[in-house]
């Protein structure tokens, strides 16, 4: 019976995902190398599963349920016949997921999906050495991967658009925002919206137009606390097309369109000021708190999740 799912890497992804996976219900296996990091990822997994049940997105038999459902292994070719789907969340290196992707191909059977949690990379790339292409799907979890909704389901180039499809309608029945992203394109989806924001972000400091803080403010306290129930082409048709085209014609001139990387950004990161992990970039984190900011965030996210839920969304 494949009842099983298989997750690979149990790194801050893998273990998030481990903890969707099990919550819906699912035989879940981490898999990893690293005995130590198997530890650490099943930890993780379990104290995401609490999270949630502590702040009321899971119930306690559920709870209890997934951290029994939740196994760890070494290795995946002893569940070859049990896989129902093989997720991989290991090291964002395109020869290291070809490589993986061309094993897995030979030891699951073709009707098992082979899935990539790569924020990055093309599906069509990583499955370049497998027999079974089609079957190959990206399927890109946000972090924190057990607090967040979205998944990215995206098609490949010689991906079967009904297996895609099917991935979606599986990972929707987890409880996730899934979507279904019709071409394999550089920064898939909602990458490709966060980079033009964060060009045009990097811009305004560039240009003088303001500070790095009050950036950060005009966007958490305006467009970006109304988007979990408002977004872009929703805002352009509640406030009328007409209007939204007129706007457009007098700012996009004005607004950064630059294909290549803001020089302020590589000089930035030609000083060694890379942000947090070196104390600095636009931000002095030695007076910047960065563990503070992560608690907001994920309260946020499970306050706004909590609205949704009440409301059925």
């Amino acid at each position: 019976m494949r009842d099983t799912v298989i997750i690979i890497g149990s790194g801050l992804m893998g273990s998030g995902i481990a903890a969707c996976s099990a919550l819906a219900g699912n035989k879940t296996v981490l898999v990893d190398i690293n005995p130590d990091q198997l530890d650490r990822g099943l930890a993780a997994a379990k104290a995401n599963i609490g999270e949630l049940l502590a702040n009321g997105l899971a119930d306690e038999a559920g709870a209890m349920k997934a951290r029994e459902l939740i196994s760890v292994s070494s290795g995946y070719e002893a569940y070859s016949r049990s896989a129902s789907m093989v997720i991989e969340a290991v090291v964002e290196n395109l020869e290291v997921k070809q490589k993986l992707f061309a094993r897995l191909d030979q030891v699951f059977p073709p009707e098992v999906p082979l899935l990539s949690n790569t924020s990055g990379l093309r599906i069509t790339d990583i499955a370049l050495l497998t027999e079974h292409p089609e079957r190959a799907v990206t399927t890109h979890f946000w972090f924190p991967g057990h607090l967040v909704p979205l998944v990215e389901v995206v098609v490949g180039d010689r991906t079967d658009t009904g297996i895609a499809s099917a991935v979606r309608d599986t990972l929707k029945s987890w409880g996730k925002a899934a979507v279904l992203v019709k071409r394999d394109l550089p920064g898939q989806l909602a990458n490709r919206i966060l980079q033009a924001v964060i060009r045009e972000a990097v811009n305004i400091v560039e240009i003088g137009l303001a500070d790095p803080e009050d950036i950060d403010t005009a966007v958490k306290m305006g467009m970006g606390i109304r988007m979990p129930v408002w977004g872009p082409l929703e805002h352009i048709e509640a406030a009328g097309l007409d209007l939204c085209l007129n706007v457009q014609r007098t700012v996009l001139p004005e607004i950064s369109s630059r294909t290549t990387p803001s020089p302020v950004m590589e000089t930035l990161v030609e000083e060694g000021n890379l942000g947090y992990k070196t104390g600095s970039g636009f931000y002095d984190w030695s007076v910047k708190d960065m563990d503070e900011l992560a608690k907001r965030r994920n309260d946020f996210i499970i306050m706004a999740r909590k609205f949704m839920q009440e409301r059925g969304d």
